[in-house]
């Protein structure tokens, strides 16, 4: 049997690639490499965590898997691609999470429950993806169900972005008029604190999932 090689978070973004991003994709791309840049100067951090991207259209393409970001030159890019299939993007989850865990637990690793961070620009296709969403989040159901911390921009709805996130605290949106390319920035910003701040968490002994509320963004549930 391995002995224990220390706590880990795993830390998915579930990224929209979808046609309507096509303008911003380049910022998401930025803001991705700013989180990469600043995890490389908090080594305690980053130790500690692994790092997921998944972008999701009508399909989900798995652009980086349970990195750890100490030992990676650059991240992959996300391209903007097809129609908006959250249907896609939870079973993709769904599918992928518990052979997640397992790999890192063999690996010797005290896992603690993955934090999943959504974004998305616009509305979903219209299919079940709600079925699947629930399997996902289920702590009866799937092993390691983890916590979705959910941003809306854009054309993004209120009342979805909150159906999404696991907790009413973890669901924002965008402030209307609020340009698309500064809400990608600030979400990018907000998801590289909480990834920062949790790995410190984690690496001081008081383990535990910080998430603040991004600049620009009201709460989802306040949302009338």
């Amino acid at each position: 049997m391995l002995d224990n090689r220390g706590n880990l978070l795993p830390v998915y973004v579930l990224a929209d690639e979808s046609g309507s991003m096509a303008g911003h994709i380049d910022d998401l791309n930025a803001g991705l490499r700013s989180l990469h840049t600043t995890l490389l100067g908090e080594p305690m951090a980053a130790a500690k965590v692994r790092f997921s991207v998944l972008g999701f259209a009508d399909d989900v393409v798995v652009r980086l898997a349970l990195a750890d970001l100490r030992h990676e030159n650059e991240l992959p890019l996300l391209s903007a691609r097809g129609t908006t299939s959250y249907l896609a993007a939870f079973t993709a989850l769904l599918e992928r999470l518990p052979n997640d865990i397992a790999t890192l637990k063999a690996e010797g690793y005290q896992v603690h429950r993955p934090a999943v961070f959504f974004m998305s620009d616009g509305v979903p296709n219209n299919e079940d993806w709600r079925s699947a969403h629930r399997k996902l989040t289920d702590r009866s159901v799937t092993k390691g169900a983890p916590n979705i911390i959910s941003c809306g921009i854009g054309d993004a709805e209120a009342s979805t972005i909150l159906s999404v996130a696991t907790d009413p605290q973890f669901a924002f949106v965008s402030v209307p008029g609020t340009d698309l390319g500064q809400s990608i920035s600030t979400f990018c910003s907000s998801l590289t604190k909480s990834v920062v701040e949790s790995g410190r968490s984690l690496a001081s002994g008081d383990a535990q999932l910080i998430v603040d509320r991004p600049e620009g963004f009201t709460m989802a549930i306040d949302v009338i």
